[in-house]
């Protein structure tokens, strides 16, 4: 009951935190509390955005604005962000996550945990870094993931990235592959999916981002946002 109270009271918020599961993307979640307000197109709660996507196999923290609420999006777009992620070591995808298809694999059965360390120490700075094909970012007045879409081969470009913070949580083992635990906070505009295969190729191993979890925007937190799930 308090969830839905929380979602049903949005139209007199200018802005709610949401966690988003797993599955949805980013404006599945505006349709899916358009619906869950009763908002008609027009009326008071219809108009909604938010201050940065997730993948639909991300989790975590998205800040929607309502009405009002939408004119603060451009500013709370570029505030730093924290996340929670997993780098799978010995698979590199076509989408820097799992899912997409498999482009590259390669068994990892030993892994120097020190040196693992410090790579993801190392990260901590300004990294310049090529961006998924799967993002955004336009190429000539093209979205990329438009392009990659359509079978076109394209190169992404690099773009300045910045890693605030970096702590190596843990590093786990299974049959074929290791799988390191990471908490980074960078700034607006990093892509965790660079940042995974970047930490595999100082490694010497193809390597993709298998989970993420959004838990900071600013002095916005997860444990302040409304569960949809």
């Amino acid at each position: 009951m308090y969830i839905l109270y929380n979602i049903r009271s949005m139209e007199r918020r200018e802005i709610i935190l949401i966690d988003k599961p797993k599955g949805m993307s980013s404006f599945d979640i505006i349709r899916f509390l358009r619906k869950k307000t009763g908002a008609k197109r027009g009326s008071a709660g219809w108009r909604m955005g938010h201050s940065g996507t997730l993948d639909p196999l991300a989790t975590g923290l998205m800040i929607i604005g309502v009405d009002a609420g939408t004119k603060k999006l451009k500013e709370l777009i570029g505030l730093p962000k924290t996340y929670e992620a997993s780098v799978l070591l010995g698979v590199r995808t076509a989408t820097g996550d799992l899912e997409g298809e498999i482009l590259e694999s390669k068994k990892v059965t030993d892994l120097d945990i020190k040196k693992a360390k410090e790579v993801v120490d190392n990260l901590k700075g300004k990294l310049l870094l090529r961006v998924p094909i799967y993002s955004a970012v336009k190429v000539k007045g093209e979205r990329l993931y438009k392009l990659a879409r359509a079978g076109k081969q394209v190169n992404p470009p690099e773009k300045e990235m910045e890693v605030l913070n970096v702590v190596f949580k843990r590093c786990s083992k299974s049959e074929s592959c290791y799988v390191l635990e990471l908490v980074l906070e960078v700034t607006s505009g990093t892509y965790i999916r660079s940042i995974a295969e970047e930490i595999g190729r100082k490694l010497g191993f193809p390597a993709t981002l298998s989970k993420l979890r959004r838990t900071k925007i600013g002095k916005y937190k997860i444990e302040d946002a409304v569960k949809l799930d």
